[in-house]
């Protein structure tokens, strides 16, 4: 693991909720590679859930929808750690509670808070650790393999995976200007995910997702975790502004012989 160089290099991984999540698969992998770990939670409320996962590991709590806790976050950042060397945004949030929704029934009020908590905070939380960053830190998203692909049932959400990954596009140039500091995105095919779970129909889709790969597998979250781990790297440092997908091949297999002649077979 020594090869990947984070060892002593400081990184903040948003987003845990629960040892399913990437997030955590992600700081667990970089703790094994030596990197001191920063956790951000988004309420008291999930570090109360999370408290015997973390132990006694350097926790904070942020609410991304509220900049007074974002420039707490960066005071309290600024006041334990010299350096920053990575930052993991792995935040989404989607309001489903109401159930499925046709596309064009999307409430306004759900979309904006979606898009705020989910691409916003990105942005967000980069410019308030900008005078923290390492020169050639790196900072990685978790997006989605495919934003193109109209699934009914992810519905606002992959407009606003869209807008995340244009928007590590725009960070990763505007912060040419202030070093090499690089933003990358993983995007991720079906997991199996506590948020996931709360997507109606998800499980449907999930299935049919791992029968399209090509090795009849679905992605894990450690293979998701893994790209993480090379893109927060200095062994990446020529990889910046792209979207590195992890989806088993899912995304070249969608007229699979055995898929096609199930689908004819039941018509």
């Amino acid at each position: 693991m020594n090869w990947l160089k984070l060892q002593d290099r400081t990184v903040i991984v948003t987003g845990v909720a629960n040892k399913k999540s990437v997030a955590w698969h992600v700081g667990r992998e970089l703790e094994e590679c030596g990197a001191r770990v920063v956790y951000v939670v988004r309420s008291p409320e999930r570090l109360q859930q999370v408290a015997k996962l973390m132990g006694d590991r350097e926790v904070y709590v942020c609410d991304v929808e509220h900049q007074d806790l974002i420039d707490r976050l960066r005071e309290d950042l600024a006041g334990n750690h010299d350096r920053i060397h990575g930052l993991v945004h792995s935040i989404a949030f989607a309001n489903y509670s109401d159930g499925w929704k046709a596309f064009h029934e999307t409430n306004k009020r759900d979309f904006l808070q979606a898009v705020d908590i989910s691409c916003f905070s990105l942005i967000n939380l980069a410019n308030a650790l900008k005078e923290s960053f390492a020169p050639d830190a790196s900072v990685v998203t978790i997006s989605i393999s495919d934003t193109t692909m109209a699934a009914e049932n992810y519905g606002y959400m992959a407009p606003i995976k869209a807008a995340l990954d244009s928007a590590v596009v725009f960070l990763a140039k505007s912060f040419s200007q202030l070093g090499e500091v690089r933003f990358n995105a993983v995007k991720a095919g079906l997991l199996k995910t506590s948020a996931s779970a709360g997507i109606p129909g998800y499980i449907d889709s999930y299935l049919y997702g791992e029968a399209a790969t090509l090795r009849k597998r679905g992605v894990t979250t450690a293979e998701v975790a893994d790209a993480t781990l090379f893109l927060l790297s200095p062994r990446s440092a020529g990889i910046n502004a792209q979207g590195v997908i992890v989806d088993a091949g899912m995304g070249v297999n969608y007229f699979d012989r055995d898929l096609v002649k199930k689908a004819t077979d039941d018509a």
